[in-house]
């Protein structure tokens, strides 16, 4: 009961903020949209007009998805260095509900607006390039819950560098193309899709929204990497993310910036 008062705390904060700072959010959208639309025009340039389709419709999920790893991942990292900027970030940690829960319940809040602003993308960019592809969503949910896991692990990793280090800004801006090659090349690979976040994943979706999949067509051992990937990532990233809030604690640096 706890965890779901936090989650609606935090919630309504985001929706707040997003108000308040709507021309920012906005921007955001369109920006990301028109870097979509000159990828697109690219493509019609340069690419291959027999496979045209196809890699249409591949750079229209990777590009998505991409989106949505850079505002999971960086979303904890981001949302400490604003706390600690503003001199909020060692209230937190006063907090019953500890630091950790507080920044899942606000990446999951952050998660569940940026989805919707996802889905509207996804489907402006359909009709921008009249490539339409299969939102089979009772096949996609799961298999994206999972991969969201991986994602979040990833998140804690960053946020308990953020906590120890602060500025990491720099390296975030590297991270973003680490992102973009993990969500733009495919890997087909059983032992890689087990070791890389979440392109196991992204993987099946593809297969589902391009290839016309249903869950059902895939294996159990596409499956059982996919929730070990999940896991071990969750797993890590939780794990790292305490030792790192600890040192902190331990070295007083929860106040500091």
């Amino acid at each position: 009961m706890q965890t779901i008062r936090l989650f609606q705390a935090n919630f309504r904060k985001q929706l707040v903020e997003m108000k308040r700072y709507a021309p920012n959010a906005i921007a955001q959208f369109m920006t990301i949209y028109i870097i979509f639309i000159g990828m697109f025009y690219g493509l019609q340039l340069i690419g291959s007009p027999e496979s045209q389709a196809v890699t249409v419709q591949y750079t229209i999920v990777s590009y998505i998805f991409w989106y949505l790893s850079l505002n999971i991942v960086n979303g904890m990292g981001y949302e400490i260095a604003s706390e600690a900027t503003r001199g909020t970030f060692e209230q937190l940690g006063m907090s019953p509900s500890g630091i950790w829960r507080i920044l899942t319940v606000r990446l999951l809040a952050s998660s569940l607006l940026n989805s919707i602003a996802i889905i509207a993308l996804l489907y402006l960019s359909m009709l921008t390039t009249g490539e339409w592809l299969n939102l089979d969503f009772i096949s996609i949910l799961p298999i994206f819950i999972l991969t969201c896991a991986s994602m979040f692990g990833l998140s804690f990793i960053i946020a308990g560098l953020t906590i120890v280090l602060k500025q990491i800004q720099a390296f975030l801006q590297v991270f973003q193309f680490i992102l973009a090659g993990l969500t733009f090349i495919s890997l087909t690979t059983p032992i890689y899709q087990l070791i890389l976040p979440f392109t196991k994943g992204l993987q099946m979706i593809r297969a589902i929204m391009i290839e016309n999949y249903h869950i059902t067509d895939f294996s159990y051992l596409d499956f059982v990497i996919l929730i070990v990937n999940a896991l071990l990532y969750l797993g890590i990233g939780l794990t790292l993310y305490l030792s790192c809030e600890r040192y902190a604690r331990q070295k007083g640096l929860l106040g500091q910036y």
